[in-house]
């Protein structure tokens, strides 16, 4: 399965653990493929810099740096041609879909209202990381 998470998913996989980290280790194992792009790479340096989030980062013997390369090494990276403007209220939401038309991706996972509210874009549902676990067979967890 070809799946896009939204910079809300892997910062809270990164930062905090729990049900977004599975989607990581789903990846890791070979079980989903995660795809990305250079706009959400960027985006996702952006929220990890937070001086809140990046001390939360050293806690963990970790660095911005380190989370940026872990992830571009885990996903594969698509360059869109084009960015349509598509998600209601939030155009900075528009580089997922792009990413997600990009790799043909199965599904979007995200925990932003303005994306979820679409539950889907041209074929690509759009969900939770709880959503998308349950699509994998996979249950349980926090």
């Amino acid at each position: 399965m070809r799946i896009v998470l939204d910079t809300n998913v892997i910062v809270s996989a990164v930062i905090w653990g729990g049900t977004p980290l599975r989607l990581l280790q789903a990846a890791t194992a070979g079980d989903i493929d995660l795809y990305t792009s250079p706009a959400l790479l960027i985006e996702l340096r952006e929220v990890l810099g937070r001086e809140h989030l990046a001390s939360r980062l050293a806690q963990q013997r970790s660095s911005v740096e380190q989370a940026i390369g872990h992830y571009g090494d885990l996903a594969i990276s698509v360059s869109p041609l084009s960015t349509p403007r598509v998600v209601p209220g939030d155009a900075d939401d528009d580089h997922v879909i792009a990413a997600a038309l990009a790799a043909h991706a199965n599904l979007v996972v995200s925990g932003d209202k303005h994306l979820l509210s679409m539950g889907s874009y041209k074929g690509i549902g759009i969900g939770t990381a709880v959503q998308a676990l349950a699509t994998l067979g996979v249950t349980g967890g926090s």
